[in-house]
């Protein structure tokens, strides 16, 4: 409103006043003996009888917002006792943003090297490792599908065992016949990128294959020779008993635990055998609870497969197909395939593998050759230590990265393929391996699909030959550290041990790390699982490569 060419400015509406605060209000106003009592819950005086009415419309407000807080007639901010979201004590586990982060810093480096590249030689990119990649692709592909189908020999030898009646017995001859066969198949197939002098990453991609194969190999052999075995015990249990028919318990073949403090300690199948069949009757005849129980060895979890039935050829194409290393008659399913996933876990795998050659010929390799060549002219050695310890430094965020590019294209997006193509439902194959306190911990949760295999097959049968629980794990370690011994020859053709000094060196660092003094801290335990992790790949590098 305008008068006499002045602006005018107008209040804005105000906002109602909240109706339990009026009616407090009022209700004080109007109270025909008003008893306030002297002070107030909080401590605040009380005001008088004379108050005036905004005074005394104050204190109702206050006791009304003490029962209840909510509604005020202006914005308020809520303390309450809460933590920050990386605080320890913190339930907050979404940090999925960070993931986001990761790949959006990739993008960022990937994208500097190309603007370099243009500026520098005027391509986009400059792979001198492409040639690597393409020179015996042809030979790689027929080698590996003759590989894969090499291991279809323990079909035959598996049914050998479960019909005969000799020495070819599983628990005659048949288990020396299937470790022979085994022995023969992996030095022949180690041997051949060898000897037909293929580039590094042929052979490497072909060695790892063939150790997964030779371990699905081993997995299905013994653990159908051990079905083989049940199924003639009970066979002989529908003839009439006499003092020869075997009546042992059952012996129920080594599980696969996720972690080793849910297994029994001692090791031994008879413990299962009491555990699993607590709740079974006690008065029930000897002979039938022992057929009983063989029966249920010789039937899938999931009670849709019983051997003999499982050795087919489908079967164990299938089996070499699903992403585990542990064979067992049946896994469970996912109703469908989902063929959008299907491609994006594909994509994401030649993503993956373009981003670790951008990384290495953009901060491994060049560094790797000028060191080289400034080692060849260090005048001392100290010079040449310095010159080491340098090249130690640079490889460090390379190899990081590098680390965590290998374990996402292989654990998340070549597993999860596989799984999706089978429609195999159990997609765990890691854990949260980054907060591991130790490399025993770390070993269980970075590969689980390794981790079962040996704790099956290799910790479980050396102390169901009553080793004691510190050689078993010895003998673990041992022949992961051969394995990985063999992919670093397979890289740089040097066996010079270091990659097995470095893997063997971790069981007395866990012995240090699970003292109660030690274990308590969890930090920084952390914090020292990192740096050695870190630095142990970047130094790896650089011995092999450099001395």
């Amino acid at each position: 409103m305008a008068s006499n060419g002045n602006d005018i400015q107008q209040p804005r509406p105000r906002k109602a006043v909240n109706p339990q605060v009026e009616r407090a209000y009022k209700q004080e106003l109007n109270a025909p003996s008003l008893t306030i009592p002297e002070r107030t819950p909080a401590g605040t005086p009380a005001p008088p009888d004379d108050a005036p009415p905004s005074v005394i419309a104050t204190s109702a407000a206050r006791r009304e917002l003490r029962k209840k807080t909510k509604g005020r007639m202006f914005p308020t901010v809520e303390y309450q006792h809460r933590v920050s979201y990386f605080d320890p004590r913190s339930d907050y586990s979404n940090f999925r943003g960070f993931f986001v982060l990761f790949w959006i810093g990739l993008g960022i480096m990937a994208t500097t090297s190309i603007l370099r590249n243009l500026k520098e030689a005027g391509t986009i990119l400059s792979f001198r490792q492409w040639p690597l990649f393409i020179e015996n692709i042809w030979e790689l592909a027929i080698s590996d599908l003759l590989m894969a189908a090499s291991t279809g020999v323990d079909l035959p030898l598996n049914k050998l065992y479960k019909n005969s009646k000799g020495w070819l017995r599983w628990e005659k001859g048949g288990m020396f016949v299937q470790c022979f066969v085994q022995a023969i198949w992996l030095y022949v197939w180690i041997a051949w990128p060898f000897a037909r002098d293929w580039t590094w990453t042929a052979q490497v991609f072909f060695t790892l294959h063939t150790l997964a194969l030779f371990m699905k190999m081993h997995s299905y052999g013994f653990y159908c020779g051990h079905l083989a075995t049940t199924l003639q015990r009970l066979k002989q249990l529908d003839l009439p008993i006499n003092p020869k028919t075997p009546t042992t318990a059952a012996v129920r073949y080594p599980r696969t635990f996720p972690f080793p403090e849910t297994t029994p300690t001692d090791g031994t199948a008879d413990e299962h055998h009491r555990e699993d069949n607590s709740d079974d009757d006690e008065n029930i005849s000897p002979i039938i609870q022992l057929r009983n129980d063989l029966a249920k060895e010789l039937t899938s979890p999931l009670g849709n497969t019983t051997y003999p039935h499982n050795l087919t050829v489908s079967n164990f194409l299938d089996y070499l197909l699903c992403p585990t290393l542990c064979y067992e008659l049946e896994y469970p399913r996912n109703p469908s395939r989902n063929y959008l996933e299907l491609f994006y876990k594909t994509l994401a795998v030649f993503g993956c593998i373009f981003l670790m050659t951008i990384t290495s010929e953009e901060f491994i390799i060049p560094v790797l050759d000028e060191s080289h060549l400034r080692l060849q002219t260090a005048p001392t050695l100290i010079d040449a230590a310095l010159i080491f310890a340098e090249t130690v430094s640079s490889l460090l965020f390379p190899f990081m990265v590098t680390f965590l590019l290998v374990f996402l294209v292989i654990f998340e997006y070549v597993l999860g393929a596989f799984a999706e193509i089978t429609r195999f439902a159990d997609r765990q194959f890691y854990s949260d391996w980054w907060n591991s306190l130790d490399w025993l911990e770390f070993s269980r949760e970075w590969n689980i699909p390794v981790h079962n295999f040996f704790r099956r097959h290799v910790y479980s049968a050396s102390r169901g030959v009553k080793l004691s629980r510190p050689v078993a794990t010895g003998i673990t370690f041992f022949i992961s550290a051969v394995a990985h011994e063999l992919v670093m020859g397979c890289i740089t053709r040097k066996f010079r041990g270091y990659g097995f000094i470095l893997m063997m060196l971790q069981m007395p660092f866990v012995m240090v790390q699970r003292l109660p003094w030690v274990r308590r801290r969890t930090l920084l335990n952390n914090v020292l699982f990192w740096i050695c992790m870190i630095m142990g790949l970047s130094l790896l590098c650089a011995l092999y490569v450099l001395v």
